[in-house]
């Protein structure tokens, strides 16, 4: 099948390149230039475990192409993508100017049957929208057009969206049921069927069900996040382990283990803008969504709370004091700053005088030019990126730990005690052992493991 992407960001660019290997030809359209650029001359924009490989092999095979040609994409696919951004608006509700713009486009350039499929995450009632903007455009050119509009939102976890459109375990699929509605639903299955040879994971549903499943979804997860979190906090003033909670309640079939680790607050582009986008939604339906509200209020105050142990146990005073960080993405396996908790915390120290060594495995290009955009001269003078994990440890107070990759799990204690000037750790993920940390002389924080928070000093 012939499909066109409008979106070249996490979403846009998986869906294409992993509809280019089940055999489609596919052309990823985008208005960035540098962008584009980028893609045509075999670099990736984003870092995805496996995208690049793909990226790779369907560009030889000649299935995947990118373009800034927003005519030749219009005419080159039956099923229209549209996988731009929808960023929050200053009242915390979707910006629907890329979708809406993305239509607008389509209805300029298309003359015979098209299927639009909202994938980006947005508001219900968005393809109302959409449909509308494509008649007006349609109708500007005196011409008689069918196409229909449909929802499939994505349930892509960053770090792991390869494996996860590739082994979904559902494809949300929202059309209406007049005949063009049911015609889309046709070349939809068409396009999902490699999915379902096996297994049915389709789920058909109205328009407005599809759109509000996916902020059900992660507004369901980050509650999740937030409720564990909220009980952390508790565990640390009643002196209990989390650790040990977690695995109590995760046994139990009706609740299970995922989206039940405790930490310094969830981040990224989607449980954040989400969750503030179906509170404004309910706001204008003048029906509050109490609990999410607290989610929210519950994540903001999480995200500080790493920052308060580390002004206690130095008495309020970080004037002078140096900080390793390891991890600066909001999640291991992906470069995306967005929302990640490493912006707060490191805004924080740097205010109070602190400098700061920071390592990541892979984000240290998009953290240098997100944090060239927080601080100001003076405080961004005082961040130095070490290329690697032991560079980062050298001379400093501290190791602050914010994101849980692979090979900050096993380290080598004595080699990190023997670069620091103090066996201290502030672990915002969990990582290690209390009791065995404590065993060997270091001074362990964590969000909350133990009740004895501070270890002896060896």
């Amino acid at each position: 099948m012939k499909v066109t992407i409008v979106g070249t960001g996490y979403v846009g660019l998986v869906t294409g390149a992993c509809l280019a290997e089940l055999g489609n030809h596919v052309l990823c359209l985008d208005v960035d230039h540098r962008k584009i650029d980028l893609l045509n001359n075999g670099g990736v924009p984003i870092y995805e475990p496996g995208l690049g490989e793909i990226i790779a092999r369907n560009r030889e095979a000649g299935r995947l192409e990118f373009s800034t040609d927003i005519e030749h994409g219009v005419k080159h696919g039956e099923i229209q993508f549209i996988a731009v951004g929808t960023p929050p608006d200053e009242d915390g509700s979707a910006d629907l100017q890329y979708v809406l713009a993305a239509a607008r486009n389509i209805g300029k350039y298309m003359t015979q049957f098209k299927v639009i499929v909202d994938k980006s995450t947005a508001p219900v009632g968005t393809a109302d929208k959409v449909s509308v903007v494509i008649r007006e455009e349609i109708e500007a050119r005196n011409l008689s057009v069918q196409f229909a509009v449909v929802s499939n939102p994505e349930f892509l976890k960053e770090g792991a969206t390869v494996d996860d459109f590739m082994c979904p375990d559902r494809i949300v699929i929202g059309h209406d049921s007049e005949v063009q509605g049911l015609r889309a639903k046709s070349l939809m299955e068409q396009l999902y069927a490699p999915f379902n040879r096996n297994h049915q994971h389709t789920l058909h549903m109205d328009v407005r069900s599809a759109e509000f499943t996916k902020y059900a979804a992660n507004s369901m997860l980050a509650t999740r996040i937030s409720f564990m979190n909220e009980l952390a906090n508790l565990a640390d003033r009643v002196g209990a382990d989390i650790e040990h909670v977690r695995r109590g309640i995760g046994s139990d079939p009706r609740i299970g283990y995922s989206f039940l680790y405790s930490g310094c607050g969830y981040g990224g582009s989607c449980f954040p803008k989400d969750v503030q986008a179906l509170i404004r939604t309910a706001s204008e339906f003048d029906m509050p969504l109490k609990v999410l509200g607290a989610v929210e209020e519950v994540n903001d105050r999480q995200k500080t709370v790493l920052f308060d142990k580390i002004m206690h146990h130095f008495g309020g005073n970080l004037e002078g004091k140096r900080f390793a960080i390891w991890g600066l993405s909001f999640k291991p396996n992906t470069d995306d700053m967005r929302a990640a908790t490493s912006r707060s915390l490191i805004a924080e120290l740097t205010k109070r005088g602190a400098s700061i060594a920071a390592y990541d495995p892979v984000a240290l290009f998009e953290a240098r030019r997100c944090f060239a955009q927080d601080l100001d001269s003076a405080r961004f003078q005082r961040l130095d990126f070490a290329r690697a994990s032991d560079d980062a440890l050298e001379g400093a107070d501290g190791l602050v730990i914010l994101t849980e990759w692979k090979e900050f799990k096993p380290p080598d204690f004595s080699k990190i005690k023997s670069l620091l000037k103090n066996a201290l750790v502030f672990d915002g993920r969990n990582l290690y052992d209390p009791a065995s940390m404590r065993s060997v002389g270091w001074t362990y924080y964590t969000i909350v493991r133990d009740r004895t928070q501070v270890a002896i000093a060896s």
